[in-house]
């Protein structure tokens, strides 16, 4: 017998949900007109949720589905569910952690050169044409270089690692911060993060950010400096973004990266007309192959959950 399913949010690659849709009684409750009368007549026999880690799953809601055996996270940010609560009541909760490394990692290089090097709006003065009418080499201003570059890391986890690595291999001197110094890592720790800030031209953010908030604020970019670059792809929520704005606006850092917003899809006014912010659309993983590994793996959750055993990567049970 099939079990029933609780879909929060969409997954975008076809062949996994023919796979859900084979397994399971699928319901996706961001496809209901009344998401409430919905829960409230067949929330009952609701006993795996799949969920993204933008949405989580609300405590209220898990209180509705009193046959819920196992919550999946398409993800790898859990802020957004309670996991004491999942734990006080037994549910699994699980993400997709390892799948999307990869890809994370390299748009935190594409979006360092892009910034760096100014690649947004040279592809605009192409375009627009501006090429044929000032040929002239000073018609647009000189970028930055990346090769070489000091990088300082905030989260040295699979992430953070990646992006060292790939930094390294642009030649690039790399700092790090966490909770704690890592002995197996060849990069020198730094306990304080303006100090980091103060000895790095671009400093990354790659922290979980489960329970952090608001550590990148007006200290931390006054010590990154005039010359400095902050790249985004960890959470939105790391960053004072009024403070951001300021410090771009007044030429206190010299640019940004940002892949991740305190508020999305809503992005401060301000840094839409910036040639020196590049942005993205929380798409650090949206490729066929981080998307595809990672519903292999919520798959692989919901299976190992719903035939009551642990499943892999359980962060509550």
């Amino acid at each position: 017998m099939k079990s029933h399913v609780l879909q929060l949010n969409p997954i975008l690659v076809p062949a996994i949900n023919d796979k859900l849709d084979s397994l399971y009684h699928m319901h996706r409750l961001f496809e209901k007109e009344d998401k409430d009368a919905w829960i409230r007549e067949h929330g009952d026999a609701v006993e795996g949720v799949i969920t993204g880690g933008h949405t989580g799953i609300a405590n209220t809601l898990i209180d509705r589905l009193p046959a819920l055996k196992v919550i999946a996270v398409n993800g790898v940010g859990t802020d957004a569910v309670d996991l004491a609560y999942a734990r006080s009541k037994g549910i699994p909760v699980t993400g997709t952690f390892g799948a999307l490394t990869e890809d994370v990692a390299d748009l935190a290089i594409a979006l360092m050169l892009t910034v760096c090097r100014q690649i947004c709006p040279g592809n605009a003065f192409v375009k627009r044409g501006d090429w044929v009418k000032h040929p002239h080499p000073g018609a647009i201003p000189l970028s930055r270089r990346l090769s070489g570059k000091h990088v300082g890391i905030v989260g040295m986890g699979k992430v953070g690692r990646a992006i060292a690595q790939r930094a390294a291999a642009f030649g690039c001197p790399i700092n790090y911060t966490d909770l704690r110094a890592m002995d197996d890592l060849p990069h020198r720790f730094v306990p304080d993060l303006i100090q980091l800030a103060r000895e790095s031209e671009v400093l990354v953010l790659a922290a979980a950010a489960d329970k952090a908030q608001g550590i990148i604020n007006a200290a931390v970019l006054d010590a990154l400096g005039r010359d400095g670059y902050l790249i985004n792809i960890a959470r939105g929520k790391l960053v004072v973004e009024r403070d951001l704005v300021d410090a771009l606006e007044r030429g206190v850092i010299a640019g940004a990266g940002l892949d991740v917003f305190a508020d999305e899809p809503n992005v401060p006014p301000a840094l839409l007309g910036m040639d020196q912010v590049v942005l993205q659309a929380h798409r650090a993983s949206a490729t066929v192959e981080s998307r595809t590994a990672m519903g292999e793996m919520v798959l692989a959750s919901l299976a190992q959950g719903l035939a009551g055993q642990r499943p892999d990567g359980s962060l509550t049970t």
